[in-house]
Formats: structure tokens, sequence, C-alpha cells
């Protein structure tokens, strides 16, 4: 490369860093209807409705930007959610508000529509004082904590997720999924600050059940050699699992455990939302940011994949990720949440470097999320991807995805001392 080319290389990757976010907010105002936050506005399929956790993530997202018809936009999206809450507590997967068709998700509800309804209602609570919201989304909130609780099952802490039953929705985890766990954490935080300001008192046997969940968490994704947890779930499960755990021991929180023993795939959203939510210790965070320098990222990447290493035809689980589908295959090696790269997780990523003072890392990473944001789809640059793909890096999924902007607007933001979740540990 010649010092013109350097030069030249230097100013546009500039440009990208100064119009990522001007740009990333642009497309959150086209994202707001009038009924709250859309995926999308691109007609495609159903992205262009209100959606559960894109709605819930773009609520808060619009929080950290101080922009009152983008706040309103949210508040709006916890609104409608509500409206069309199910018989039973659920709070839709996605909802055409013209047409008034619902969805509470495909061949299984999705668990993580409801726990981001909570959080999104208490984030927008914490920020505005608006009290008069809160009080009018209560029944909403305590029909869907009934239900969270039915999800337990077996009344002992953690939630049960079927297979397609989060964002993941064309992945192979299930049971007691971590990423799912961490929302629940967060969700009953939420209830305790609720009911702390509603009551002026604590609700004790909640706050125990926030202490218990952090430490079931704690207990049983994280494996270290010869020593068994007080708090695991099934101690002969966690030793099969431990003993089968070659390279996560120590290195990263697992996935998810069912009946049928543990999922050893890295989870990058779930491994950086523990460390987000203050769950992990230092050397938990410290022995996580290695393994992703040095395995998840080998060939200097600097935006996260859903889920690493990628499923291949030759691995084992192919066959059950090649049979998970509602209309067409989506997860080839390196697409989607088969080692797809995303910039809504990445965002994520680049909050919890900030707030740990990691400030060029998370810079750095800010600065691929603007120019994964300004990839060309359909012939027109900021095309806002879904998703980047793992190998050729090319602009993947769906145009003008919400939360792909939403992850620039989380990065820059949390480089401004601006913090995603304001309900944290302080309030179990």
């Amino acid at each position: 490369m010649t010092a013109t080319e350097t030069t030249n290389s230097l100013k546009e990757s500039k440009d990208i860093y100064q119009n990522g976010y001007a740009k990333a907010l642009e497309l959150l105002h086209k994202c707001a209807s009038k009924d709250g936050f859309l995926a999308s506005p691109t007609e495609k399929t159903n992205y262009r409705r209100i959606w559960g956790r894109d709605g819930a993530i773009l609520g808060i997202t619009a929080l950290m930007t101080d922009e009152a018809d983008l706040i309103d936009a949210g508040r709006q999206t916890l609104q409608t959610l509500a409206a069309y809450q199910g018989p039973h507590g659920e709070i839709p997967s996605n909802v055409d508000t013209a047409s008034d068709r619902i969805s509470y998700g495909g061949m299984a509800g999705r668990v993580d529509a409801n726990l981001w309804f909570i959080i999104g209602c208490g984030e927008y609570w914490r920020a505005t004082g608006d009290d008069d919201f809160l009080d009018e989304m209560i029944p909403a909130i305590e029909k869907v904590r009934f239900l969270l609780g039915a999800w337990e099952f077996n009344n002992r802490g953690l939630l049960y997720i079927p297979e397609t039953g989060d964002w993941a929705d064309e992945y192979i985890h299930n049971g007691y999924v971590l990423f799912d766990q961490l929302l629940y954490l967060q969700a009953l935080r939420t209830l305790c600050a609720i009911h702390r300001a509603r009551q002026n008192t604590e609700d004790h046997a909640l706050r125990e059940k926030v202490s218990r969940l952090k430490h079931l968490i704690r207990a049983n994704y994280w494996f270290v050699d010869d020593i068994i947890p007080d708090d695991v779930y099934h101690e002969i499960l966690y030793k099969k699992g431990r003993k089968a755990a070659t390279k996560c021991a120590a290195s990263y929180w697992v996935p998810f455990f069912s009946p049928h023993g543990y999922g050893y795939r890295f989870d990058s959203l779930a491994n950086v939302l523990v460390s987000l939510l203050d769950v992990a210790d230092d050397e938990r965070r410290d022995n996580v940011e290695k393994y992703i320098r040095n395995t998840v990222m080998t060939d200097g990447e600097q935006l996260l994949p859903a889920f690493a290493p990628v499923i291949k035809p030759m691995d084992d689980d192919w066959k059950d990720l090649h049979m998970t589908f509602t209309y067409t295959f989506k997860n080839e090696p390196y697409e989607y949440h088969n080692g797809g790269l995303w910039p809504m997780i990445s965002g994520f990523y680049v909050a919890d470097m900030a707030r740990r003072g990691k400030k060029d890392i998370a810079e750095r990473h800010l600065q691929k999320i603007h120019e994964a944001n300004s990839l060309v789809m359909d012939g027109e640059p900021w095309g806002f991807p879904e998703y980047i793909h793992g190998s050729k890096h090319s602009a993947a999924g769906t145009r003008h995805q919400g939360w792909s902007a939403a992850g620039a607007v989380i990065g820059t933001c949390a480089l401004q001392g601006k913090s995603f979740f304001r309900i944290g540990d302080r309030d179990e």
C-alpha cells in the first residue's frame, strides 16, 4: 500500500467512525413508528413489526441518546406489547398492529421476549421517573412474573428454555440456557427495584430469589477442576459435564445444560452479559477476554460471532442444526447464528469493555461495528446488515436492522460513560 493509499484508508476509517453514530440514529428514527420500534423498516417477512426483544433493546438504547422522540417510541413499544399480551401473560414475539396479527413464537414460545419486556419497563421507568407509566404496566408485568415462575417447572430457580425459545431461534441449544438465566436475573432485579419504590419496603423473598439465582449461575455454568460448588443443580450431571469440558474449563461460561448433558460452544452474548451484569468476578472476566482474543478472534476480527466454533457438515451437531429451521435453512457455516458476526452483540461487548476501563479495545471494536454497518446492501451504503458473513466478511441477513444500529449507539454512549442497564446488582 502506498503512502497515499494509507492516508486515504485512514481518512475513510475516520469518516466512518464520525458518521457511524449519526447514521445509526437516523435508522433508529426510521424504525420508530406510531406503535413503537420496528425491528426494521425493510419490507421483508415479519421484520416490519413491533418485536418484544428487538423493541425492548431499541427502547433501552433510546434512553442512552436522550432524544425525546426515540424515548417516546420506546415507551410506545412497551405499551403495544402489553396491549397484545396473551391470556397467560405471554408477551408477543412480534405484532403487526395494522392487521392485528400476533406471534408468540414459532414452534416454541420466545421466553426472552417476556424477560426483555420486564427489563425494558424497568429501565424506562428508572430513566424517566414516569410513575404513571409504571402504574399502567404493573398488571402486565405481574402476569409475566407469574408466567416466568411457572416456566421454572421444578421450582428450583432456573428457567427451562425449549429449543428455539429465545433470540437464537434456529440454533441448537435448549434446557437451562445461560443467556436466558442472565435476563431472568436482570428481570428479578427490576422487580425488586419496582417493589421497593412502590411499597417503600423490601420484598425479602424476591431478594432471596435473586441472590440464589446469581449463585446458581456462578456455580453451574463455570467449570473449575476438582471443585463441586455448593449450589450445583445436579451433582452427577455437573461431574460428567466438567469431565467433558476439555476446552472451556476456567476459560468461559458454558451456554446451557439439560437432562442430556452440557453444551460447550462459546455463546458470545451470554459471556458478555455475565460480565456486564456483574455476575462474573474480575478473574473470570479476564479469562473470558483471553479466550476471546486467543480462540474466538484468531484472525484479528473485531466483531463477535453469535456462537463459536462454527458447526460444519462433518461435525456431530450438523444433522440437528440442519433440521432446525422454520422456512429456509440459514445456518450454513459462518452464517446467521452459526458463526455469523453480529454488530448488535459487539455493541454490548464495547459497553462492557468501556465499563471496565478498556477504552482502546472498546474504540477498536466500535470502529468495526461502524464499518460493518456501513457495508453496501441492495446497491446502497450504510446497509446496517443483520450480521456479517464470518469468513467472507460480507453483509448478510436483513437490511436496515434496527439493533445493528443499536449496537453502534450502545457502544458510542458507553464510551461517553452512559450505562445500558441503569438497574444493577445494587438493586438486588
